[in-house]
């Protein structure tokens, strides 16, 4: 049989996906593949994990191997110069000429870069292709001050690798009024913007560039405004140019504004000739994601082997992480009212901005924006596009039911069979459901193997892991609960398998039971289990719980950083109060009394955090945990000490409870409270653990919370003494710092427990497990090993050398920080 040659021009994600397609498909086609960089293809997606540790090697999608077995012939560095179309042939660089009887073109696109005087100086980059990071890497090294111009997808991609090469001082330069403008509105823009600025990015709009400043290499940016940010390193990220240039000079129909004209087919102007991914233009639009692209692969495939899949207008529904910060926008993310009724919800505390836009008859989702948390993103996605009708109240939809929590993954079991879950690889609910069913896989790996869900961006692989769980669950089967695609085990498995190997370091317990190089999920998880079973310092290790653990405090608006010393039970000596009154002067800072009985100093500077602990230190005071995942306060009232209700001394307990389980990590903050009679003026109630006290002794109240969602503790043990109630709080605290998932509170960790409360106390009071004592031994052992983590940084040089905003001038303080006054004290300006 004599096969077609089948020529592709460009061996990007786009090119490659589609000889995949073909091979798997077909063997009746000869492929020959020219490449103009020179290497194969690779993860364009997952770039910037290039400054994170990742080789070319490791964002390959495939081997040299891979296109010999399959019979593809590749031609690497080697750019095709010219298309003949009359006699159907192409022409490379290195001279050679080849014959097709089909042409497809996955050229790409190039970096945009804007014609402004000065682009060609040194220091100049453009962030696309792996060259080009490691140009920008060799660069940094010698850099202090770095800019990005492009407040888009991919110019946030590049400030972060700026940022990963240390180039603490970053901004980003962004023409319009507000960063992402094709994905998101002004309050989500603004609401992302915050969240940028606190972890250290600086964020300058409506900035016009007139020129790029210095005499060989570029050293300032100076602006229509008249106004100049000094720099030494710029990297273009203004967008993409499809690159069409080997179509014009063939003849081929472009777009005014760039780009091979298609149909929906694929087809050019020429019938033998493709086009597909970035370099391609369906109905006036140029697609710049990977998505897309491989759909259009799929579609050329199917018109090779005669089939009849056509080409629609593709969703550009998007969830990325960027710079640590989740952002999405799914369906008709701008449509306003009165063509719909819109639902927001804005927590500025947490930087979380959700907008959904419902039709006016509340009846269906139309689209949305979700900033800060995108947990549901997927679930809302499938809602749009399945035309799923919304429950009687919508805004459970970015608010949570409120109602009994629905059982896992019955959201995604009740999507149709045709619901498209992977949008890079075109695989519905059925493919996925039926490899479970019939092929008996059960793991996200096994999915990715046997239906490539998951193998694109890897977005869809929460809603794949839900889809495991519910239809293990739907046929009987026992569903055992992962961390994360890296560890086959749960937190609780993993808890004990870090404990009986004694591993004191992530990449250890990576090494022994973990694959990959993990991720966002399974760092902090095991940052968490680490502390809770060591107890050591935090900022000894390289991986942390919170991005609060790595400078001890928590970072606020403007830059700076809050001091919490630790005030148990509320109760300070006047000679305390004294000295808190001449360090916040000293250092200019705002104080707060907290509704958790203790006093805040807002406004510190990084490299003051150690001289400021120093002082608290010298005058009796330790952290507060205000940072971490740990206990932060047990809140008292003055009970029989002052109270004529108080039946006993609820401060001396309060206080006795705070030492002893002060420093102790677990899986989410703790609060506790000790009430001296039942009017309940310490809020009890409403802690993970509360205690009340009686006529006959104690009560013991666990698993309450305030929050978005509150709810009451229930009563767990009711007129015991105090020895028992601490032998209880003991075996209670350790048992959940063993067993809960990871960021999960007491009152969640109930909620879900098998059994409830009744299973709670049974395991805790009635040792219906016989682990009670060993709960009591390991939280004695982390009681007997408590420290000050401000004390250690305090008197270890290695670790007080981390706390400086500029390495090479340790004293200098950030000069972006900028204060105003309020009140007689002062604010940060943001």
């Amino acid at each position: 049989m004599i096969k077609s040659t089948v020529i592709v021009i460009g061996n990007g994600m786009v090119g490659y996906k589609f000889c995949e397609k073909l091979v798997t498909k077909s063997s009746g086609f000869n492929i020959i593949v020219f490449g103009e960089e020179p290497r194969q293809a690779y993860d364009r997606v997952h770039l910037s994990e290039y400054f994170n540790g990742k080789s070319a090697d490791d964002l390959s999608l495939s081997s040299r191997e891979w296109y010999e077995e399959n019979g593809i012939t590749l031609h690497l560095g080697d750019p095709v110069q010219e298309i003949n179309r009359i006699d159907k042939t192409v022409h490379s660089l290195k001279g050679l000429t080849l014959k097709y009887d089909y042409l497809v073109l996955a050229t790409g696109s190039s970096a945009f870069v804007p014609d402004i005087p000065g682009i060609e100086k040194e220091g100049v980059f453009v962030y696309r292709t792996i060259e080009d990071l490691e140009l920008i890497k060799a660069y940094a090294a010698t850099a202090k001050t770095g800019a990005v111009m492009g407040g888009g997808l991919l110019g946030l991609e590049a400030a972060k690798a700026l940022m990963d090469l240390g180039i603490n001082e970053t901004h980003v330069i962004e023409f319009a009024p507000r960063l992402m403008p094709r994905q998101i509105d002004s309050a989500g823009s603004a609401m992302l913007q915050s969240k940028l600025k606190e972890l250290g990015l600086t964020v300058h709009l409506n900035k016009s560039t007139s020129y790029i400043g210095g005499a060989h290499e570029a050293d300032a940016l100076h602006f229509n405004d008249e106004s100049v940010l000094p720099i030494d390193m710029l990297v273009i990220s203004a967008g993409i140019r499809p690159r069409d240039e080997l179509a014009k000079l063939a003849g081929l129909q472009v777009g005014t504004r760039g780009g091979i004209m298609v149909n929906d087919k694929m087809q050019t102007s020429d019938e033998a000739i493709f086009a597909i991914g970035e370099c391609a233009l369906y109905e006036g639009m140029i697609y710049g994601l990977v998505a897309p692209g491989y759909e259009m692969a799929e579609i050329v495939v199917s018109q090779l082997m005669d089939g009849n899949k056509l080409f629609y207008s593709y969703d550009m529904s998007t969830k990325l992480k960027l710079i640590g910060v989740d952002v999405a926008s799914f369906g008709d993310a701008f449509i306003t009212e009165p063509d719909c009724r819109t639902i927001v919800f804005e927590d500025t505390h947490k930087g979380i901005y959700k907008r959904i836009n419902i039709t006016t008859d509340g009846k269906y989702l139309l689209g949305g924006i979700l900033i800060g948390d995108a947990g549901t993103y997927n679930m809302l996605l499938q809602t749009v596009n399945n035309k799923l009708v919304l429950p009687p109240n919508p805004e459970d939809l970015i608010l949570g039911s409120r109602g009994g929590a629905e059982s896992e993954g019955a959201g995604v079991m009740n999507l149709p069979d045709d619901a498209l879950i992977c949008s890079c690889e075109a695989v519905d609910k059925a493919m996925i459901c039926s490899s479970i069913t019939d092929l008996g896989i059960t793991s996200i790996d096994g999915i990715k193997k046997c239906t490539k869900a998951g193998t694109g961006c890897g977005g869809c692989i929460p809603l794949v892991k839900d889809l495991i769980a519910g239809t293990m669950k739907a046929n009987g089967q026992y569903v055992k609960n992962v961390l994360c695609e890296h560890f086959d085990y749960s937190r609780q498995e993993l808890f004990d398998l870090v404990k009986i190997n004694q591993l004191k370091n992530y990449d250890l317990v990576l090494d022994h039971f973990g694959k990959g190089d993990g991720c966002e999920v399974c760092k902090p998880a095991v940052a968490s289990i680490l502390s809770s079973l060591w107890n050591d310092v935090v900022v000894k290790q390289d991986t942390i719980q919170d991005s609060n653990d790595r400078f001890l405090a928590n970072i606020q608006k403007g830059g700076t950083y809050s001091v919490v010393p630790r005030i148990p039970g509320g109760e300070i000596t006047p000679d305390k109060l004294i000295v808190l009154g001449q360090v916040a002067k000293q250092y200019g800072l705002y104080t707060k009394i907290t509704g958790g009985q203790r006093i805040d100093l807002f406004g510190a500077h990084l490299n003051d955090l150690p001289a400021i602990w120093e002082e608290l230190i010298d005058a009796g005071f330790e952290s507060g945990h205000a940072y971490g995942k740990a206990l932060r306060t047990v809140k008292s009232c003055v009970g029989s000490t002052w109270c004529r209700f108080g039946l006993h001394d609820s401060v001396s307990f309060a206080i006795e409870i705070e030492d002893r389980y002060k420093g102790i990590r677990a899986p989410h903050k703790l609060k506790g409270g000790v009430s001296g009679c039942i009017r309940e003026c310490a809020e009890a109630k409403s802690k993970d653990f509360g205690i009340i006290a009686t006529e006959k002794g104690w009560n013991l109240y666990v698993c309450g919370n305030g929050g978005s969602k509150p709810q009451h503790a229930e009563l767990f043990a009711a007129d015991i003494d105090k020895e028992t109630l601490i032998k209880y709080l003991d075996r209670f605290l350790m048992f959940y710092i063993k067993t809960a998932e990871p960021l999960s509170r007491t009152a969640t960790w109930l909620n879900k427990m098998d059994g409830g409360l009744s299973y709670l106390k049974n395991v805790v009071i009635n040792d219906s497990l016989g682990i009670c004592d060993l709960l009591e031994e390991e939280m004695q052992l982390l009681i007997n090993t408590y420290h000050c983590e401000w004390k250690e940084v305090v008197e270890n040089p290695e670790l007080r050398k981390r706390f400086t905003h500029f390495v090479n001038a340790p004293e200098e303080k950030d000069p972006t920080v900028k204060f105003e006054p309020m009140r007689e004290q002062i604010k940060a300006q943001w």
